[in-house]
Order: structure tokens, then sequence, then C-alpha cells
């Protein structure tokens, strides 16, 4: 049975998640409060900040398969969505959901294609690049940490096999789209593993991210969209 009206889509879902992937890097190197505790918390987040560094630099490209846990009032079980995807740093996406329907989602610098429907013929165009590279300089330039204090609360631990940064919103902007976002990350390789997004409109979904090869040459053709 297709999910009801006002549960969002997966691609639509995957595209959020795609652009907090993307602020990832800048957000985990965010600073909160004082004293004792908020200075071991900044200590973890800047390791955390220079392996996720490194990881950038050392792997180029990644693929693996994907799996959305989807939550919601509306929803009288858990929605699952799995797919595999690759990805060349932070420009390249591409993604294609298996079950419950056939879905694939391709970002290629300025154009997210998301299709649906028998063989994928049915395709949505939306243009994303001028979002992606504001969203991306306003937390990379030099006033970043700033920007992070004023508009997020961000605690990091040290969870095991893993990295975990929690994500509160300050401010307004923020605080209307999400109530809070979880990353975690690999402790020996700092590439994700888990994305968790809990929206306002009373969805939740969990992505958890299982990579299995790194620095492969990857074909053009997987990253090709249809730009008007």
């Amino acid at each position: 049975m297709a999910p009801p009206r006002k549960i969002p889509r997966p691609g639509d879902a995957l595209i959020r998640a795609l652009f907090a992937t993307l602020m990832v890097p800048g957000l985990v190197f965010a600073q909160a409060g004082s004293g004792p505790s908020a200075e071991k918390n900044d200590q973890l987040v800047l390791r955390i900040w220079n392996g996720v560094q490194g990881a950038q630099k050392k792997y180029l490209t990644g693929c693996g398969v994907i799996t959305e846990k989807r939550t919601s009032k509306l929803l009288v079980k858990p929605l699952v969505f799995r797919g595999k995807f690759c990805a060349a740093g932070m420009t390249k996406f591409s993604l294609e959901y298996s079950e419950p329907e056939p879905i694939r989602i391709r970002f290629n610098e300025d154009y997210v294609n998301v299709s649906t429907g028998p063989g994928a013929r049915t395709t949505q165009v939306i243009k994303v690049g001028h979002h992606v590279r504001k969203t991306q300089a306003y937390f990379s330039r030099d006033k970043s940490i700033e920007n992070l204090r004023k508009n997020f609360v961000i605690a990091a631990r040290d969870d095991g096999r893993v990295y975990e940064m929690k994500l509160v919103p300050r401010a307004e902007r923020f605080k209307a789209r999400v109530n809070y976002v979880i990353v975690k990350l690999g402790k020996d390789d700092f590439l994700l593993r888990s994305l968790e997004i809990d929206g306002k409109s009373g969805v939740n979904s969990v992505f958890t991210i299982q990579i299995t090869a790194l620095n492969l040459e990857i074909s053009e053709d997987m990253f090709k969209v249809y730009r008007p």
C-alpha cells in the first residue's frame, strides 16, 4: 500500500538528508557552552573535525547501500526503504531505491533529478546549486564557528565504535524545519554511518549507511542529470 500523501516520498527525504550530510564537515566544528564539560566536548569536536578533514582528502569516491526507516504518527507501522548509492566528493551523488518502489535520485552540482514510475521515466528536475553553495559557504568560511554557535547547540560524544553528534537548532529558520539532527561517524575512518532527521512535520527518518567500496573509478553516467 502506498504511503499517505502527507508523508514525504523517500526521494524528498533523501534530498534533505543529502544536504544535511553536505553540512556535516562544518557542523561538527561547533562549540557549546562553557566550563569543564564544554571544554571536554570541544576537544572531542576538534578530534572529530580533524578526522573528517583527513577523510575528505583520503576518500574521493564511495559506494554502498542505504536503508531508511521512517516513523510518524500518521503511519500504522514504520516504513522501510532500501537502496544503493555512489558519491564523488560533495558535488555528485546517485541513489537508487529498489523497495518498496523504484526511485532514482541523482545530484550533480546544480541539479537534482528524482525519477519515479516504471522504468524511472517520470523525472522531477530541481535546481539546487545556489542553495548548496550558499550552505557550504555559510558553514566553511572564517566565521563558520560563530555562525554555528549562533544557530545550533551541538553535543558530541564517543559512543564506542562511532562518534555521535546531536544538533539542535537555536535559530528560528532552522527550528521551523527540524527538531534535531543526529550524525554518527565511524571512529576508524570518520565516514558517515548513520543520519537521523527529526522533522517538524512529525516525520522521523533514520538513514543507515554501509559503505562497500572506496576510491573506485565511477563512470560519469552514474551522475548524469537532465539540465533544462
